[in-house]
């Protein structure tokens, strides 16, 4: 019996763990591979399809150059040579979800060969860079769902555009596995490429393991990074346990159930599909300019952004700056923000993101306009409100979501500073007063050299007076009266 979840997983030195991975990944696109049926993952089964998707006889497909540019830009992502001549396959087999008895996609002359993705200083694994064969275009099939309490296949996903990339075997642990379907997410976000969601299917990993050069399992359909995690880790001690008892490992397809790989069948090879060349295809014939130009053309990538804001002038700790990454109008907003004041990172991060935080609301780059944070940040700077008042503005906002100017929240919510409060000083004493004796612990720390805890009190004496009474006055008054 082998053991179902490794959580004291360890390699043995004496087993070589090797492995691959084929990643499917369904393009951003508005229209499907080789039909004008809208791709849709959330529709009634069967309402997003046409014809030539249900393989009707006599339809005939026609290539989408919107998927066609996006798997280009992937390939240039992937460093990967973006081949001047490609074309279409017919790989046949025999299943429900495929209703023309065979998928197209490129196996003899795939769009792009010999690329490669760097994991490093931010994928938290040891330098390495993991090989890629080839980047292809194909059509994805349907699936079998439950609907209304029946088992029907739903072709609504067939057709849907597909980039395959397949790694060579270069990964030798399973961290580095893992570090590499999140940098390559990662990616294909940040372009637009791909909404990288494995638990809904924009993205699909199979994984091909073996150990100590014996013959390889494939392992389908992983469905998250924890799945990915934990199907590698048991086969791994399946195999090393086979090995160990003087057995063979079959080379076979597996699956995972949740708890165990388990046996689906025997692994095909390509003869097994009977690859053709589709005849109602056309080749894709590229200008030798084409890599130059996408390149020109992307975005900056992820590991460039990376290095940006974790050095001067951003200066982020690496978690911040991932965050960042992983939301484009957040990043977009920050950079704004950053720009236009001084001390932006303690505006964004500690006051900004923390009246949302505090509020338990996820933030929204609408509520607050760069343009309003600014103003506020520079009231501060030059002492026309206090940050108590700010931080009340930012509250109100958060809660309230209104459509007034900042001067108009000033007035509504009465955060004006006083001109003069030298004829306040009575009134500043009896707030101290009253503070001091609600706060006796705190007193106490501060009577035992804690005098760091003086700003507690100032701090409720802020809030109780919104912000309009200036911090040094009452810490002058809170000195005092505590010397008596």
């Amino acid at each position: 019996m082998f053991i179902r979840r490794l959580h004291n997983f360890s390699y043995n030195p004496k087993y070589k763990l090797k492995c691959g991975l084929e990643i499917h990944t369904q393009l951003k696109t508005k229209y499907k591979l080789f039909s004008l049926s809208r791709t849709s993952y959330n529709a009634k089964p069967n309402t997003k399809i046409s014809y030539f998707d249900v393989g009707l006889p006599g339809t005939q497909p026609k290539l989408n150059p919107e998927a066609l540019l996006l798997a280009l830009k992937a390939a240039v992502a992937f460093n990967a040579e973006i081949q001047p001549y490609s074309t279409f396959d017919r790989k046949h087999y025999f299943y429900p979800d495929q209703p023309l008895g065979y998928q197209i996609t490129q196996h003899y002359y795939p769009l792009a060969k010999n690329g490669y993705l760097d994991l490093g200083k931010y994928d938290n694994v040891p330098d390495k860079r993991i090989h890629l064969e080839q980047v292809q275009l194909e059509q994805d099939t349907g699936k079998t769902v439950n609907f209304e309490d029946k088992i029907q296949v739903d072709y609504n996903r067939a057709n849907t555009p597909l980039i395959e990339v397949v790694t060579k075997p270069d990964f030798e642990t399973i961290e580095q596995v893992q570090a590499f379907v999140r940098k390559y997410q990662l990616l294909v976000r940040h372009l637009n490429i791909c909404t990288g969601d494995l638990e809904t299917g924009a993205m699909r990993v199979d994984a091909n393991i073996s150990v100590n050069g014996n013959p390889r399992v494939e392992i389908k359909n992983l469905g998250s990074s924890g799945e990915i995690v934990d199907a590698l880790q048991f086969e791994y001690k399946r195999q090393l346990e086979l090995l160990e008892q003087g057995k063979e490992v079959a080379q076979e397809t597996r699956g995972w159930n949740g708890e165990e790989t388990e046996f689906l069948r025997n692994k095909e090879v390509a003869v097994d599909y009977r690859y053709m060349p589709d005849s109602e295809l056309p080749a894709i014939r590229l200008d030798e300019k084409i890599t130059q130009q996408l390149k020109e053309s992307l975005e900056e990538l992820p590991d460039s952004v990376l290095e940006r804001l974790t050095n001067a002038p951003y200066k982020l700790e690496l978690a911040h700056a991932k965050n960042l990454l992983a939301q484009p109008e957040v990043l977009e907003y920050y950079e704004t923000v950053f720009d236009k004041i001084p001390n932006a990172n303690k505006w964004f991060f500690q006051e900004l993101l923390a009246a949302f935080a505090k509020r338990d609301v996820e933030f929204d780059v609408g509520v607050v306009p760069p343009s309003m944070l600014v103003d506020i940040a520079k009231k501060v700077e030059t002492d026309e409100i206090s940050l108590t008042a700010a931080r009340i503005i930012l509250k109100h906002i958060v809660e309230n979501r209104p459509s007034a100017t900042l001067a108009e929240l000033i007035e509504l919510l009465d955060l004006q500073k006083p001109e003069d409060t030298s004829d306040l000083k009575e009134a500043i004493q009896e707030i101290c007063r009253q503070i001091i004796a609600n706060n006796p612990d705190v007193v106490a720390r501060i009577a035992s050299g804690h005098k760091n805890a003086l700003q507690v009190l100032v701090g409720q004496a802020m809030k109780a007076t919104k912000g309009k009474v200036h911090a040094k006055d009452f810490k002058a008054q809170f000195e005092e009266l505590l010397k008596q």
